[in-house]
């Protein structure tokens, strides 16, 4: 096999999959307008890494086999499009499961290497189904009114299983080739059936996927972020889909329930603390530059807050750099950055995003949200008006103004900006999830000891 190109990319979409969006099944996902940005980054993507040969792959496909490796591949990734970025972290999450398990399970490690592997030669990009519907939550999946709302295993077959339930949250899941399934969290005994790690291709009998979006649909000159990078969102169905038996990875094995999660917990904190790192050097820049297009960067409050921005930020980067500066090595020889580092780098970058975005609009002011739009701006008779009053000194103009005002909008205080907002605290799993991983991580006999000593106990 070989590498896609970008027509191929857009070719292999019309598969027979079943997407659906704004209450109608999507009949050619290539033209309809919800999905265009989507599969224009994806294809540029193909486009970007496409190379001749049998042999050839993608870096995307690249497994870190030093703290080197691992720096150079989350530089990489930060130009990526989502569906890759999923792609190499879905992967690289597999494969430490694979790890894992394997003293328990190495015929389950084997399928997931085969896996990627198969990914790997036919240039694939694949997302991860994880977050189930979980019903009512006080209740454990076999308790539930309706055994469905965690995905199950309805049926095994000598040559596969059957599975049935629904996943939440999918990002681009609509626009990829590849699903693959984990258990949302630590299944017990009795709940064997919900204990499922399996690949499904979108096109797979019985998928369906319906899709919301944030993606601006007119204006496209006041959202200057999202109009060019949005991602669908996908509910996906699965109703009772066949998977051979090659393509599961966990059966039933409650004792590996949570591996998956875990494993994928530790390359999406990762990743999403990369982006984050990237996300806070440009809220400090809009920040400062909306304070000097307003006149205000002198004043002390506007400095402190700044200030605090720029701490923030550093101290992102600063953790993502330890999570990578710490990475452990498996006995297989690959590296994965250290849970602790990660974890907590995570955590507080997503607790205090809030706050920093928070700064941000109390620096702007209110024109954030009713700076006059673009077309307003091009209108002969109360566009040179606008400009008069939204200029405020010499090398300010109020074109650059009002336009900063949307990039501001778009990117904190609208529908992207929400997205941003929920996608930064739940990205990974949500704030607790992290708190849980790094507390367990922590050297807290070490602590302890420290303690001791100060306090002459010891």
């Amino acid at each position: 096999m070989a590498m896609m190109t970008r027509d191929s990319y857009v070719a292999s979409l019309d598969d027979g999959r079943r997407i659906f969006a704004e209450g109608e099944q999507v009949k050619d996902l290539s033209r309809h307008p919800q999905f265009a940005t989507a599969i224009e980054l994806v294809g540029q993507g193909y486009a970007d890494y496409y190379r001749p040969g049998d042999d050839a792959s993608g870096p995307y496909f690249d497994i870190p086999r030093s703290p080197a490796q691992l720096k150079e591949l989350l530089s990489e990734l930060l130009h990526w499009d989502m569906v890759t970025v999923t792609t190499s972290q879905g992967l690289l999450a597999l494969l430490t499961a694979a790890a894992r398990m394997r003293a328990d399970h190495p015929e389950a490690s084997a399928r997931i290497e085969d896996y990627f592997d198969y990914c790997r030669r036919n240039d694939l990009r694949c997302v991860q189904a994880i977050t189930d519907a979980k019903g009512d939550r006080r209740l454990p999946p076999g308790a539930q009114e309706d055994p469905d709302v965690y995905t199950r295993i309805v049926e095994r077959r000598p040559d596969g299983v059957v599975i049935r339930g629904a996943k939440l949250h999918i990002s681009s899941a609509a626009v990829c080739h590849e699903l693959v399934v984990m258990p949302t969290k630590n299944m017990k005994p009795g709940e064997e059936d919900y204990a499922i790690a399996c690949a499904v291709p979108v096109n797979a009998p019985g998928v369906r996927i319906v899709n919301t979006s944030y993606a601006p649909r007119e204006r496209e000159g006041d959202f200057p972020v999202s109009a060019k990078h949005n991602m669908p969102e996908g509910f996906i169905i699965f109703d009772d889909v066949f998977v051979p038996a090659e393509r599961v990875f966990l059966d039933g094995q409650v004792g590996h329930s949570a591996t998956f999660a875990h494993a994928l917990g530790l390359w999406e904190r990762l990743g999403g603390t990369a982006h984050m790192s990237e996300f806070a050097d440009q809220l400090v820049g809009l920040a400062q530059l909306i304070a000097e297009a307003n006149g205000t960067e002198r004043i002390n409050h506007i400095r402190e807050k700044i200030a605090e921005m720029v701490i923030y930020a550093t101290m992102v980067r600063s953790g993502l750099e330890a999570a990578i500066a710490n990475a452990e090595e498996s006995p297989e020889g690959w590296y994965f950055p250290s849970e602790l580092y990660t974890n907590a780098a995570k955590h507080y970058a997503a607790a205090d995003y809030s706050l920093m975005v928070r700064h941000l609009h109390d620096i702007g002011g209110g024109s954030i949200l009713t700076a006059p739009s673009t077309a307003d701006l091009d209108n002969d008779e109360v566009g040179p008006l606008i400009k008069k009053y939204m200029r405020t000194k010499d090398g300010i103009d109020g074109d650059y103004r009002t336009r900063l005002f949307h990039a501001i909008r778009d990117f904190t205080a609208d529908a992207y900006g929400g997205w941003q907002l929920v996608t930064m605290l739940q990205s990974g799993g949500g704030l607790y999830a992290q708190r849980l991983v790094a507390r367990k991580h922590y050297d807290m006999d070490k602590a302890k000891r420290a303690a001791l000593e100060l306090a002459g106990l010891a």
